[in-house]
C-alpha cells in the first residue's frame, strides 16, 4: 500500500511540475450519476436509490517520444479521483483514488478510461452496527473504473465537454467476509481543461505494418495473498495459486495463452469442514480435498512495460465443488525485465470475487 501511495504521489507531481516538453498535462471532471446493478440477490436490501458522485482526473498528454504512444494512438496517463454517495445508509459513501490510461478512437473524438486503485468506504460492514451491509467487508479494498465518452476539446480556448458512460467497482477481493461487493453504472458529464493548445496527430501506421515475430514464450507465474471463507469472522488465511502457461505473440500488441494451474486455498479447507458439521444434509465429507486443477486460455495485450491480461478457466479436478466450475482473471503486469515480471489481478466466479492476488512471474 505504501509502495502504491508514494508511487501516485510522484505520478501527480510530475504532472504538475511539467514544463516545456512534448508531453503536457491535462484535467477534466466529471459528474456521475448511476445505478446499482443486481448481481446478487444480497444486495437488494442495499439499492435504494441512484448514486451520485464525480470523478477528476489529472492527465499527461503523450506526444509519440515512446514506440508504445505512437502504437496505441497517442493516450494520455495519470491519476484519478473517484467520490460515490450511494445514497442508502448502509453502505455510505466511497473515496477512491488510481491510476489510469486513456485510450482514443475514432478520430480522438472516442475516448476510454481504463483506472485501477484503492477504495475507502465511510460505512463498512460490523456485526452490531451495521449487519445488513454485506457488500463492504473491510474499510479498505480495490476499484476499477471504465469511463466511456464522446469527447471535443478546447471548444472555447483550452476548455472542452465529454459525456458517456461510467462504470465502477469495489470490492475487497474476500480478502474479508462478507464480500459481494458493488458495481454501478451510469451516466456523466464533464468538462476538460488542456494546459497547451491540442496538437492534433496524424496516426503513426508504421509500426503497425511491421511484421511482428516471436517463438513460443513459456511461463511460471506464482501468486499467493489472503482471503477468508463465506463465513464472517471465520478468519483470514495464505492461498497459493500455481500456474504454468504457454503464450504466443501474434502481433505488437496481443498474445495468447494456454496452460494449467494448481489452487491452494487454505480457507476452502475450513470452509469444507465447517459445511459438513454445519449442513449434514450435503453430501460432503469433511475429508475432502480442497485442493483444485485448472485449464485456461487467456489474452494478454502488451502496453509498454505494462500489460493487461484477462484469462478463462474450468476445473478439471475440483473435488468439493464450493464454486461453479467456470473462473476468470482479470489482472495487470508489470515486466521488470523482458524475463520477470510482477502481476497483481483478481481472481473470480462470475461477479464473485474470490481471490486478490499478488504475483511473481518469469517469462522464458
Amino acid at each position: 500500500m505504501k509502495t502504491f501511495v508514494c508511487g501516485l504521489l510522484l505520478m501527480f507531481f510530475g504532472v504538475l511540475s511539467a514544463q516545456d516538453t512534448t508531453e503536457y498535462p491535462a484535467i477534466d471532471i466529471n459528474y456521475l450519476r448511476s445505478n446499482v446493478l443486481l448481481h446478487s440477490p444480497e444486495l437488494a436490501h442495499l439499492i435504494t436509490g441512484h448514486p451520485e458522485g464525480f470523478l477528476a482526473s489529472v492527465s499527461i498528454k503523450t506526444n509519440g517520444s515512446q514506440e508504445w504512444e505512437a502504437v496505441y494512438n497517442y493516450p494520455d496517463y495519470g491519476g484519478y479521483f473517484l467520490f460515490q454517495d450511494f445514497r442508502n445508509p448502509m453502505l455510505g459513501k466511497a473515496y477512491a483514488v488510481g491510476g489510469h490510461y486513456n485510450f482514443y478512437f475514432l478520430q480522438r473524438q472516442l475516448s476510454v478510461k481504463i483506472g485501477q486503485g484503492v477504495a475507502m468506504v465511510t460505512n463498512p460492514y460490523d456485526k452490531v452496527t451495521n449487519p445488513k451491509n454485506t457488500a463492504f467487508g473491510s474499510k479498505f479494498m480495490a476499484n476499477t473504473a471504465l469511463v466511456i465518452n464522446y469527447r471535443k476539446e478546447n471548444l472555447i480556448d483550452n476548455f472542452g465537454f465529454q459525456a458517456g458512460l461510467t462504470f465502477t467497482h469495489f470490492s475487497v477481493g474476500r480478502m474479508k467476509s462478507p464480500n459481494t461487493g458493488i458495481n454501478t453504472i451510469g451516466l456523466n458529464l464533464g468538462i476538460n481543461y488542456n494546459f497547451r493548445e491540442v496538437q492534433y496527430r496524424k496516426i503513426d501506421t508504421t509500426l503497425a505494418k511491421v511484421k511482428f515475430v516471436e517463438p513460443i514464450k513459456y511461463n511460471m507465474v506464482f501468486r499467493g495473498g489472503v482471503n477468508e471463507s463465506p463465513v464472517i469472522g471465520s478468519g483470514q488465511k495464505p492461498f497459493y495459486h500455481i500456474s504454468a502457461y504457454a503464450d504466443k505473440r501474434i502481433g505488437r500488441k496481443s498474445a495468447f495463452q494456454l496452460g494449467a494451474e494448481l489452487f491452494l486455498t487454505t480457507s476452502d479447507k475450513d470452509y469444507i469442514e465447517y459445511r459438513a458439521i454445519s449442513y449434514p444434509e450435503e453430501p460432503i465429507d469433511p475429508d475432502t480435498d480442497y485442493k483444485r486443477i485448472g485449464l485456461f486460455i487467456g489474452h494478454e495485450l502488451f502496453i509498454n512495460r505494462i500489460s493487461i491480461e484477462a484469462q478463462v478457466g474450468y476445473y478439471i479436478y475440483d473435488p468439493a465443488e464450493l464454486d461453479i466450475e467456470v473462473y476468470d482473471r482479470v489482472g495487470m503486469k508489470y515486466y521488470v525485465s523482458k524475463k520477470i515480471f510482477a502481476a497483481l489481478s483478481v481472481k473470480t466466479h462470475g461477479f464473485m470475487a474470490e481471490a486478490l492476488e499478488f504475483g511473481l512471474g518469469v517469462r522464458l
